[in-house]
């Protein structure tokens, strides 16, 4: 099985997650998304990554061996577009 594109891994985050806002980048192993989801609200990062994972399903084990991520809600992605430069680390 070909290792999935970083559309493909977007593609597969849609399909199971109602998005506002999702940009994927990645070489075929290792990916990174940005994703922006109503469906965050209210829950904490952890579960938040894996109401992802549940959204990839069987491919996050079988195709895609790294995944980093940023979840946001609306409000979050919203606050940091404005004030990118404002979080804490």
């Amino acid at each position: 099985m070909a290792d999935p594109t970083a559309d493909d891994v977007q593609r597969f985050i849609a399909q199971g997650l109602a998005c506002t806002h999702l940009a994927v980048e990645g070489d075929g192993r290792h990916f990174f998304a940005t994703i922006v989801s109503a469906e965050f609200d209210g829950l904490s990062r952890v579960r938040r990554h894996q109401r992802v994972y549940a959204a990839l399903g069987d491919r996050m084990r079988e195709q895609i061996h790294a995944l980093s991520m940023k979840t946001l809600t609306p409000a979050e992605w919203s606050a940091e577009a404005v004030a990118p430069s404002h979080h804490p680390h």
